[in-house]
């Protein structure tokens, strides 16, 4: 099955490690370095035209991993995940 993001963007649910709401997360120090360390690397695909709400950690057969920006719900994202 796959998960629509945003912005036609479909990732595989069997490759989502996990899905974090921005807003709770990001006022970790050690989030904001792993999300910042990620955009320097280029593994951080933009998936929304408007702000990004929640980030997706991936697994990639090519990267480390990859992280996709959304600018839906992390409930909501869980919502569809387990139709």
């Amino acid at each position: 099955m796959y998960l629509h993001i945003g912005n036609s963007v479909m990732i595989p649910e069997r490759n989502i490690i996990g899905i974090f709401d921005l807003d709770k997360t990001s006022q970790s120090k050690i989030t904001a370095a792993f999300l910042k360390n990620a955009q320097e690397e280029g593994v951080v695909i933009d998936a929304c035209d408007d702000i990004p709400r929640t980030f997706l950690l991936c697994d990639h057969p090519y990267h480390r991993q990859i992280v996709y920006l959304s600018q839906l719900g992390s409930t909501t994202l869980q919502a569809r995940g387990k139709r």
